[in-house]
């Protein structure tokens, strides 16, 4: 199977569907990144810190598997020279979208984040990458990759699935009930049964896989980066979030 076709393909069908992470900001959001006053989202509830950051007007901002109007415009609106990289162009079509709408500057490439030839060694300053590792096979590539366009001193924002996410049955955690099935790394294409992963299919929904944290955040330390910080948050609509978080945010700089 051709997993980043049938992803972009997905995630194509996910804007039609109005995600919630396909949804554009409004203008007001705008408005107050361009009074310095932002929010945005590596995980699903708690806003990155803004001590994260380094100063962003003027700096060569890579949003990595960022698309759909969200992240990009604000990090523009508050001075940034930004690049959405996404695999799905009708996310990149909401950020540009966005861009238009407001008069803000943005590039939008569409490509795979395991493959960031598209841009020479040390061309950015941060690398903005909520939740789509899932969506990735390898992610330890994705990581060297983001080693390798970084300048030194540039900063890595990543947003991460729990791997606990993964080993109950996906099925029955729809129904509210948590039953382990599954070993981590994990992977839709070969954890899930014959039919399971045919029901999967059958509704479009984009193809996930289960990173350990070895792969995570030893991956991410194996490439050359320094973790400084993290947090965890929950997936609010998830059984388990009851019992742990689903969601890893780390920030790591390349040195």
């Amino acid at each position: 199977m051709d997993i980043r076709t049938y992803n972009r393909d997905a995630w194509n069908r996910e804007v039609d569907s109005n995600n919630r992470w396909t949804q554009p900001v409004t203008h007001e959001v705008i408005e107050k990144a361009k009074r310095g006053e932002f929010s945005v989202l590596l995980t699903e509830n708690i806003p990155t810190p803004h001590r994260w950051f380094p100063p962003l007007n003027g700096a060569d901002v890579l949003c990595l598997a960022s698309g759909g109007g969200q992240q990009g415009p604000i990090f523009a609106a508050l001075g940034a020279n930004v690049t959405v990289f996404d695999n799905s162009p009708a996310q990149l079509k909401q950020d540009s979208i966005v861009a238009e709408r407001e008069g803000v500057t943005l590039k939008t490439i569409e490509g795979d984040a395991a493959d960031l030839s598209a841009f020479a060694d040390e061309s950015f300053d941060l690398i903005f990458n909520p939740v789509s590792t899932v969506f990735m096979q390898d992610v330890r590539i994705v990581w060297r990759e983001c080693y390798r366009v970084l300048r030194h001193g540039g900063i890595l924002l990543t947003g991460s699935m729990n791997p606990v996410h993964y080993i109950f049955d996906l099925f029955k955690m729809d129904e509210n009930i948590l039953e382990v099935a599954h070993s981590i790394p994990y992977s839709d294409v070969t954890s899930l049964s014959k039919e399971d992963l045919d029901e999967y299919l059958a509704k479009g929904l984009p193809l996930e896989f289960g990173h350990s944290l070895t792969d995570l955040l030893g991956g991410q330390c194996a490439a050359g980066f320094v973790i400084t910080d993290l947090y965890e948050d929950v997936m609010s609509d998830s059984p388990l979030a009851k019992y742990h978080p689903n969601y890893i945010a780390t920030r790591a700089v390349k040195k």
